[in-house]
C-alpha cells in the first residue's frame, strides 16, 4: 500500500522536475535509476533520466545508459530503517508504486507516458517496465 506522505514528496520532485526541465528532443525513453545510497542507513535514492535510445528486451537496461538528461544530483531519497523490511528488494517496490501511481495521477505524467517506455531498476541491476 502507497505511503502518502512519501508519494506526495516524490510527485512533489518529480513535478519539479517535469516542470522546470525541457526534455531533450531525441528522448525516447525515461529510467528511474535507484541507487543505495547508504547500506548502513538503510537510505536509497532515486535519479530520474531520459535516454535517447529504448529497447523493451534489454532487461540489462543498456538503452538506459545512453542519457540524454539526467535529473543529476537532484536524487529523491527514501529512508526504509523504520520498516520491517530494509533491503533493496523492498526499496525497489516502494519506489516502482510510488512511479506507477504518478504514471497514472501525476501532474506531468503525459510527458513520461508520451515516451516509448518508462522503467525503473536499480544501477547494474535488471530493468522493469512501467509502461
Amino acid at each position: 500500500m502507497i505511503q502518502l506522505p512519501i508519494y506526495e514528496e516524490f510527485a512533489r520532485w518529480l513535478d519539479d522536475l517535469l516542470e522546470n526541465n525541457d526534455m531533450p528532443e531525441e528522448t525516447k525513453a525515461f529510467c528511474f535509476n535507484l541507487y543505495e545510497e547508504s547500506d548502513e542507513d538503510h537510505i536509497y535514492g532515486a535519479q530520474l533520466i531520459a535516454a535517447g535510445e529504448f529497447d523493451p528486451d534489454d532487461k540489462d537496461g543498456d538503452w538506459a545508459c545512453e542519457e540524454v538528461w539526467s535529473s543529476g544530483e537532484n536524487i529523491f531519497t527514501v529512508d526504509t530503517s523504520d520498516e520491517d523490511d530494509t533491503g533493496w528488494n523492498h526499496a525497489l517496490e516502494l519506489f516502482k508504486e510510488m512511479a506507477e501511481e504518478y504514471m497514472k495521477n501525476g501532474k506531468y505524467s503525459e510527458i513520461l507516458k508520451g515516451a516509448k517506455g518508462t522503467a525503473i531498476g536499480f544501477v547494474d541491476g535488471e530493468l522493469e517496465m512501467l509502461s
